[in-house]
C-alpha cells in the first residue's frame, strides 16, 4: 500500500498554527487548573505551619544578600546615571526624586522578582522534578497526604507574604545606595537630599511596588512548583524543568510588571 501523501503548501502552515494554539490553550487551562488546585489548599485545614515557616526563612532570610546587593548597587547606578544626564540640563536637584520613585515603583519589585526567580524558582522545580521522577510524591498519596496540601500550599503562601518584605528592605537598601553615591561622590548635601527624598516620595509608589511584589512571589512560587510537579523523564526532565521554571517565571514578572503599573498609574 501507498503511503498517504503529506499535506504540504498553505494548508499545512495553518495546521502547525492552529496545533501550536491548541497547545498554548492547553498549557494554559492546565496551569490555571493547578493554581487553583493549590490557592484552595492555602485556605483549607490542615495548614502545615513547620512547612511554611522552613519555606519562609529559605524565601525570605536567605535571599537577603542576593536581593540586598541587587538593589544598592541598581540605587547606586541609577544615582550616577542620572547625574549624567541631568548635569547637561542643570537639574541634578531631581536626582533623588528619579532614585526613590524609580526603586519603590519598578526596580526594586522587579529586580528582587528576577533574583528570586533565579534562586527560589529554580531550587523548587529542582526539589518537586526530583520528588516526582523519584516517585516520592506517589508514596505521599499513598500514605493518604495531598500533595498540593504538603508541597505546594506551603510555598505559595511563603511567597506571597515574604516578597514584599524582601521588596521593602531592597528599597531602603537602593535608596541608600543613592544616598552614598549622591553624597560621597557627587557632592551632594546630605540633609537635603534626604529632605527631597520624603518630600517626593508618596504612599502610593511604595504600596504599587509591594503589590507587585506580592503577585511576583506567587508567580514564581507558582511557576516553581509547577513546572517541578509536572516533570517527567529523569533528570533531564528535572533540569528541563528548573530551565523552564526560571523562564516563565520572568517573562510573567515583567508581563505583570506592566499590568499593574497600568492599573495603578494610567491616566
Amino acid at each position: 500500500m501507498s503511503e498517504p501523501e503529506k499535506t504540504t503548501g498553505p494548508l499545512e502552515g495553518l495546521r502547525r498554527i492552529g496545533a501550536a494554539f491548541l497547545g498554548f490553550l492547553e498549557a494554559t487551562g492546565r496551569l490555571a487548573v493547578f493554581a487553583a488546585n493549590g490557592l484552595s489548599h492555602c485556605f483549607r485545614p490542615p495548614i502545615y505551619f513547620r512547612l511554611i515557616g522552613q519555606q519562609m526563612v529559605d524565601i525570605g532570610y536567605y535571599s537577603l544578600p542576593v536581593v540586598g546587593l541587587t538593589t544598592l548597587f541598581a540605587g547606586m547606578v541609577l544615582a550616577l546615571q542620572s547625574y549624567t544626564g541631568f548635569a547637561r540640563f542643570s537639574a541634578e536637584s531631581a536626582i533623588p526624586s528619579v532614585v526613590v520613585l524609580s526603586m519603590t515603583r519598578e526596580l526594586g519589585p522587579v529586580l528582587a522578582g528576577l533574583m528570586i526567580a533565579g534562586r527560589i524558582g529554580a531550587a523548587m522545580a529542582a526539589e518537586l522534578g526530583t520528588m516526582r521522577v523519584t516517585e516520592q510524591i506517589d508514596a505521599l498519596e499513598t500514605l493518604s497526604t495531598n500533595p498540593f496540601k504538603y508541597l505546594v500550599a506551603p510555598r505559595l503562601i511563603a511567597g506571597v507574604t515574604m516578597m514584599p518584605l524582601l521588596v521593602l528592605v531592597g528599597d531602603v537598601i537602593g535608596v541608600f545606595g543613592g544616598y552614598i553615591v549622591s553624597v560621597y561622590k557627587l557632592g551632594f548635601n546630605a540633609s537635603a537630599y534626604i529632605q527631597n527624598t520624603w518630600n517626593f516620595v508618596q504612599f502610593e509608589d511604595i504600596f504599587s511596588g509591594l503589590v507587585k511584589a506580592a503577585v511576583f512571589g506567587f508567580l514564581v512560587s507558582l511557576m516553581g512548583c509547577y513546572h517541578g510537579y509536572q516533570s517527567r523523564g529523569g533528570a533531564q526532565g528535572v533540569g528541563t524543568a528548573t530551565t523552564n521554571a526560571v523562564v516563565s517565571a520572568s517573562i510573567l514578572i515583567l508581563v505583570f510588571n506592566y499590568i499593574i503599573t497600568e492599573l495603578f498609574f494610567a491616566q
